[in-house]
C-alpha cells in the first residue's frame, strides 16, 4: 500500500538540517512552487534549503528569497535539447549531503527518475506524488490520482498539498519573486531612454512562449497595443527573449504609436522591475504571467487550452481562451494545426479585458 498522506511519520523530516527541493522544468513552474518552498522554510527555519532546477529556472529560483543554494541541472528525462549526463547530477546531489528531498512534479510527469537520482545520491528521505508503487525509490509518497480536466487542482495547490502531507504550511500562499532595487532601477532606466517619462502609465506585452501552441498571434498583440494607445493614450512595452524578437517585430508592425521594444535586453530581474511598475501585463501563458502574479500586477492571460492548471494564482487577472473540443491536449504544437483555442479570441475581446483592468 502507498503511504497514507495523513499518516506520514514526520519525525525524521522535522529533524532534517539539509533539505533538497526538486523542480526541473521551466521558471514559471518554479515560481508556482514558491508557496510550497515557503512552507518548507517556515517549518524548518534553521535548515539549509536548496533547489535542484533547470538552468533556465535558476534566476527565478534565486529571486524567490527562500533558498540557500540553487543547483542547475539539465535532467535527461526532461525536455532539454542537450541534457546533462545523469552522473553529473548525482555527483551534485552527493556533494550537497542532503538528508531529505521533496520532488515537485506536475500530474503529467513522473517523479521516479528524480527519486532514483536522489536514492543514488544517498538522500535518505524522499517525498513525491506517484501514480505507481515506487517501492524503495520513495520513502514517503502521496498517491497521484489526478487527471487533466477543467476543474483539476491548480499547480500551486498540488505542491502545497504535497508538503501539507508532512504537516507543513506557509505563512501565506502568494507566489514569491523579489525584485532588487538595482534591477528595478535598471529596467526603468531603459524605459526612460526610450522616452517614457517617469510616472506615465504603460502596459507590458509579452508575445513569446517556449511552446508554439501557447502563442497568440503576434500581430494581434500589436493590434491591441494600437487600440490601447487610441483609447487611453497608454504606451506599450514589448518584452521577450532574444529568440522572441521576430515575434515582437511582427507585433510592432501593427503599431503606429510609439511602442517600446525591450525584447532581448532585460535580465529576469530587470523584467520583474518593469512588470512591477506596469499598469498591466498582456501575455501568453508563460513565465512572466507568474512573475506578475507574484508582484500583484494585473494580467490579461491569453491562455491556450493545452492544460488547465497554470492560470495566474491569487492575482487580479482575466484569462481569455476560446473553448474547443480538443482542449487539454498537452501538446507543445497544436495537433489540429488551427490553434483555435487562441486564434478564436478576437483582438477586440482582449482590448476590452485590458480596459476593464486598467485604472481609469
Amino acid at each position: 500500500m502507498h503511504t497514507d498522506p495523513m499518516k506520514i511519520p514526520c519525525d525524521d523530516w522535522h529533524r532534517s538540517r539539509r533539505i533538497l527541493a526538486v523542480r526541473l522544468d521551466n521558471f514559471g513552474d518554479v515560481l508556482m512552487c514558491t508557496p510550497a518552498l515557503a512552507a518548507i522554510r517556515a517549518n524548518r527555519p534553521h535548515a539549509q534549503l536548496a533547489l535542484w532546477c533547470s538552468p533556465s529556472a535558476a534566476q527565478a529560483a534565486r529571486a524567490c528569497g527562500l533558498l540557500d543554494e540553487v543547483l542547475p541541472f539539465k535532467a535527461p528525462w526532461m525536455k532539454h535539447a542537450h541534457p546533462s549526463p545523469l552522473v553529473h547530477g548525482i555527483a551534485q546531489l552527493q556533494a550537497g549531503r542532503f538528508e531529505a528531498a521533496v520532488i515537485f512534479t506536475s500530474c503529467t510527469q513522473s517523479a521516479l527518475p528524480a527519486a532514483m537520482a536522489c536514492l543514488q545520491a544517498g538522500i535518505p528521505l524522499r517525498l513525491a506524488h506517484s501514480r505507481e508503487q515506487p517501492y524503495h525509490l520513495l520513502t514517503h509518497w502521496v498517491h497521484d490520482q489526478e487527471e487533466v480536466h477543467a476543474d483539476m487542482r491548480h499547480e500551486v495547490r498540488r505542491q502545497l498539498d504535497l508538503v501539507a502531507s508532512l504537516g507543513w504550511s506557509p505563512p501565506h500562499e502568494r507566489l514569491r519573486f523579489e525584485v532588487s532595487r538595482e534591477d528595478e532601477a535598471r529596467g526603468l532606466a531603459m524605459l526612460r531612454q526610450h522616452g517614457l517619462s517617469e510616472g506615465r502609465p504603460y502596459v507590458v506585452m509579452h508575445p513569446g512562449a517556449s511552446a508554439p501552441s501557447r502563442r497568440y498571434p503576434a500581430e494581434r498583440f500589436g493590434m491591441v497595443a494600437e487600440a490601447l494607445w487610441r483609447c487611453r493614450g497608454v504606451r506599450t512595452v514589448f518584452t521577450g527573449t532574444e529568440e522572441d524578437r521576430p515575434l515582437v517585430a511582427r507585433a510592432r508592425a501593427q503599431v503606429r504609436s510609439h511602442a517600446i521594444d525591450l525584447s532581448g535586453h532585460l535580465s529576469l530581474g530587470e523584467l520583474g522591475g518593469v512588470i512591477a511598475q506596469a499598469s498591466l501585463l498582456v501575455s501568453n501563458n508563460t513565465g512572466p504571467v507568474h512573475v506578475a502574479a507574484a508582484l500583484s500586477t494585473p494580467v490579461v492571460d491569453l491562455y491556450v487550452l493545452t492544460n488547465p492548471q497554470h492560470t495566474p494564482w491569487q492575482s487580479p487577472a482575466t484569462v481569455l481562451f476560446n473553448d474547443v473540443p480538443c482542449r487539454h491536449c498537452l501538446q507543445s504544437v497544436c495537433p489540429e494545426t488551427h490553434q483555435a483555442c487562441l486564434t478564436g479570441v478576437p483582438p477586440d475581446t482582449v482590448v476590452q479585458a485590458c480596459l476593464a483592468l486598467l485604472p481609469c
